[in-house]
């Protein structure tokens, strides 16, 4: 189909095309992109995420904030707002693929992410607050409309000057794409699939739901938006983190070597669940960063539409605020679910699963010289001995979430959650092209049962399944509980984002029809497959990166300018807001 082609193509140009390092690996452009601004700005700045981490603590606890300043929500609100984008499928799903695939090692490389993450979003977040367009005429403003635009399509525009304007329209146009894919119809599939696969619950009555309950927040405007990010963000983030810093807590003698392992296993991998090799290191690097960049969104220009509508008039102030994110995000949130899955042994270990031979999740895989196994076609027949797969060497075995299935059986007494549930192996042919299994005496099987090591969100339900056990059977529950809120408070986050883009496109006119757009796309993804869409949004989200980044660079100047004016005026020993007698601005 030529559509699909298309999309797979453009996908391989997004994120395959980049500088080869040998093995046939690439680095590619966008992250090359994303990490060479992350460490220009960082050196332009004179680590500033090091110099001003505590005084963006202060700002953000509203001891200098000023009611009377222009914009829609006070500094906490803001980043409340953002961080709800930025806190959520990612730091469950997210960092479980990056171990899963990279090892303990890949931790590491997100930490680096971020550390370069908060000079970028200090930069695009103190941009957008200096070039935003704050509204005059608010007196018949209606609510859902906002009276702050701001973000990088004004930044591109104002600071670039006018011949850059296709730019700032391509960036719009881009992010609105991900707004309704990634940011929205993809967070709602999440949800519906939880709640069916948990409780049982129909897809379109799980939309139904979510999407009345984003409609009855966006419609309400920034300011209601900011109120109830305000107090969903940090109370499912502390409840995220309580769990898992108990789950430490139990296995505090695993902490020291855990750590240690991140570091020997960043540089030199020893192995993964996808095999051991000369490219597992590259492996590690890569989906460390991918996994940490995207998770933070540092550089895709999305955050600082949010902190656009703070409540201030010193640019710089916002920026420190906003340097926080990737620390609360990635440092803290995403390094606790790492730790979490490691110290429990949760990663890489084979738990009794039911493969569905038709699933997505089965691949046929061979190892190479190197040891590293890789994705092949699939085999016409694989032949099944006592549930053994006798495959010659260099022919491809069955594997579940990219690991080698080692054991398949044809029941699973009980509930399937002990190895002894496991009986009678399987003797017979497995058809992958037909998705089903031939038994010896001619039975025909959909489904086989095995050893099945977890993968994204399950991984990290299972980790903190065998965390909390000692207190109990609920520890996989928290899980759930913060999928659901982070997915619904991630979509409620990016329609804000979305409606800015819209109303810098078309004006007034455009937000009304686009947030009902967007609450008809939550409906569509909670009900649809999508494969596509989750594509189509990578995609877009590779490509929206490209004219922000540049315009950071092109704005340093004008960055280092602003920033130094802030801190060499200090501007809340001087009337910022209601506590200004500051004796130390190093350490606030």
């Amino acid at each position: 189909m030529w559509f699909q082609r298309t999309i797979e193509f453009l996908n391989d140009l997004v994120w395959s095309y980049g500088v080869p390092v040998g093995d046939g690996q690439m680095i590619p452009w966008v992250v090359i992109l994303l990490l060479g601004t992350g460490f220009y700005l960082t050196f332009q700045l004179g680590f500033i995420q090091f110099r001003k981490l505590a005084h963006g603590f202060w700002v953000t606890t509203g001891a200098y904030d000023d009611p009377d300043d222009p914009g829609d929500v006070p500094h906490f609100q803001a980043l409340t707002t953002a961080l709800s984008a930025t806190v959520g499928i990612g730091n469950i799903a997210g960092v479980a693929l990056a171990i899963h695939f990279g090892g303990p090692g890949a931790l590491f490389w997100m930490w680096l992410t971020a550390f370069v993450g908060m000079a970028t979003k200090y930069s695009e977040v103190t941009l957008a607050q200096f070039y935003r367009d704050v509204r005059e005429d608010t007196e018949n403003l209606k609510s859902w409309m906002g009276s702050v635009s701001g973000g990088p399509m004004y930044y591109i525009e104002k600071g670039l000057g006018e011949s850059w304007k296709p730019a700032a329209v391509f960036f719009a146009i881009m992010l609105i794409a991900t707004s309704f894919l990634t940011g929205n119809a993809v967070q709602a599939n999440t949800v519906a699939d939880t709640m069916r696969s948990e409780f049982g619950m129909e897809p379109w009555i799980t939309g139904i739901i979510v999407a009345s309950v984003i409609a009855l927040v966006i419609l309400g405007g920034i300011t209601r938006i900011g109120k109830v990010t305000g107090i969903v963000a940090p109370i499912m983030a502390g409840i995220y983190v309580l769990g898992a810093i108990t789950i430490l807590a139990l296995h505090y003698d695993q902490l020291i070597p855990t750590f240690a392992s991140v570091f020997t296993e960043a540089f030199n991998p020893s192995a993964g669940v996808a095999g051991t090799g000369t490219g597992v290191f590259l492996l590690t690097l890569m989906y460390g960063v991918r996994r940490g960049l995207f998770s933070n969104e540092a550089g895709q220009g999305s955050a600082p539409i949010a902190h656009s509508a703070a409540k201030t008039d010193e640019p710089a102030s916002e920026g420190v605020v906003a340097l926080l994110e990737p620390f609360i995000d990635t440092i803290i949130i995403c390094t606790l679910t790492a730790m979490v899955i490691l110290v429990t042994g949760a990663w890489g270990d084979p738990v009794p699963t039911e493969f569905d031979l038709d699933s997505g999740n089965i691949t046929y895989r061979v190892q190479d010289e190197g040891g590293l196994f890789a994705d092949v076609d699939t085999p016409e027949r694989i032949r099944v001995e006592d549930g053994e797969q006798k495959v010659p060497e260099g022919e491809p075995a069955m594997a579940w979430n990219q690991a080698v299935v080692s054991g398949l059986f044809v029941e699973c007494e009980g509930e399937c959650a002990e190895d002894d549930d496991l009986s009678e192996p399987f003797t017979g042919t497995l058809y992958p092209g037909d998705g089903t299994a031939i038994s010896q005496d001619g039975t025909t099987y959909a489904s086989l049962y095995g050893g099945g090591v977890r993968n994204g969100a399950p991984l990290t339900q299972l980790a903190f399944e065998r965390g909390l056990s000692p207190l109990g059977d609920w520890g996989g529950y928290i899980v759930i509980l913060s999928v659901l809120l982070f997915a619904i408070s991630t979509a409620i986050s990016w329609s804000y984002y979305g409606d800015r883009c819209a109303h810098y496109l078309f004006g007034d006119r455009a937000v009304l029809p686009y947030k009902f757009l967007f609450v008809a796309m939550n409906f569509v993804g909670a009900i649809t497959a999508l494969t596509t869409i989750w594509t189509i949004g990578d995609i877009a989200l590779g490509l929206v990166v490209v004219p922000n980044l540049i315009a950071l660079i092109a704005l340093s100047g004008k960055l280092k300018e602003l920033t130094s004016s802030y801190f060499d005026r200090k501007p809340w020993e001087n009337g910022g807001g209601s506590f200004v007698n500051v004796t130390d601005d190093d350490e606030r």
